[in-house]
């Protein structure tokens, strides 16, 4: 009709600003969204979730993702379906016009009486997705290096799982924001460096990438896989071996990987350089091999 704006028009004309939510599939501003304070995630953080970056408008590495949501719903008996959930995010994706942002992830167990065991009848999950735009705070830091430090491991022991539950992480990155650093390394009490706050950890010993093996005790970063990926395509020999806190003098590269830190080389730890204080060959490399893997996908 004469005078008639098309509904995609009209949702991207609102949310220019805003980011664009999908809240158990209606589509919505972010400030719309309305959740119970009964839902399992707001009172036992019974939830996981996803964090997924956005080139050229399209979801990066998606199906990866995709899969390791599904893991975490499994593991988690979460009543959910990926797939359906991957639908979603297409269609949010596509409603909000983003071309450099992220989507964000979350899925709850739901709206229940409070009591610390599961419901005998499990209830509907809240699903919740957002997108919105994304200013990259690293692009300099990938130049320069950054500087982080060492926090004790108090997270919980299944950090395989992408559950909600993250204040130990929250404290550890606040700690390294008033320490005017990038971020946390959190070490074990066995003095092994397992991973970042929010960020897989990588070092670089005789021109060999050296790596955590995957545990309980360590997210399986899906930057991390392409950053191995990446690496085997580039010739460079990668080992899956603990890092020690103690032995970081014999370290002569250090980086960090995941899904908005991209690679971040680390210069410097507790204010002691790694190396010599300088981003370092074999992180160079891996920059611009991930860098032409995002102008690959983004030319697709």
């Amino acid at each position: 009709m004469s005078g008639q704006r098309d509904s995609a028009s009209e949702i991207r004309e609102m949310f220019v600003k805003e980011p664009l939510a999908n809240w158990n599939g209606a589509i919505m501003p972010l400030s719309e969204v309305r959740v119970s304070v009964l839902d399992r995630a707001f009172l036992f953080g019974d939830a996981i979730y996803e964090v997924i970056r956005i080139y050229n408008g399209k979801p990066f590495l998606f199906q990866e993702h995709v899969s390791r949501l599904e893991k975490s719903i499994e593991k988690m008996g979460l009543a959910a379906n990926g797939q359906s959930i991957a639908a979603r995010i297409q269609e949010t994706i596509s409603a909000s016009d983003v071309e450099s942002g992220i989507v964000y992830v979350q899925v709850t167990r739901g709206v229940a009486p409070r009591s610390h065991r599961y419901p005998d009848s499990l209830p509907k999950p809240n699903e919740l997705i957002y997108v919105s735009e994304f200013n990259d705070p690293y692009l300099e830091l990938r130049e320069t290096g950054a500087a982080v430090i060492i926090q004790d491991d108090l997270r919980w022991k299944r950090c395989d799982l992408k559950s909600v539950n993250l204040l130990a992480n929250c404290m550890a990155a606040q700690a390294a924001h008033e320490a005017g650093c990038a971020d946390a390394l959190f070490v074990n009490t066995a003095g092994e460096l397992v991973e970042g706050s929010r960020t897989s950890l990588f070092g670089v010993r005789n021109g060999t990438i050296l790596t955590a093996p995957l545990g309980k005790n360590i997210l399986p970063g899906i930057t991390r896989k392409l950053l191995m990926d990446l690496a085997e395509k580039s010739g460079v020999e990668l080992r899956e071996e603990t890092l020690h806190s103690e032995r970081l003098s014999e370290i002569d590269e250090l980086f960090l990987t995941g899904t908005t830190t991209e690679i971040l080389p680390i210069t410097a730890v507790d204010d002691q350089p790694i190396g010599s204080g300088e981003v370092g060959p074999v992180v160079q490399r891996l920059l611009v091999a991930y860098k032409n893997r995002i102008a690959e996908f983004s030319a697709l």
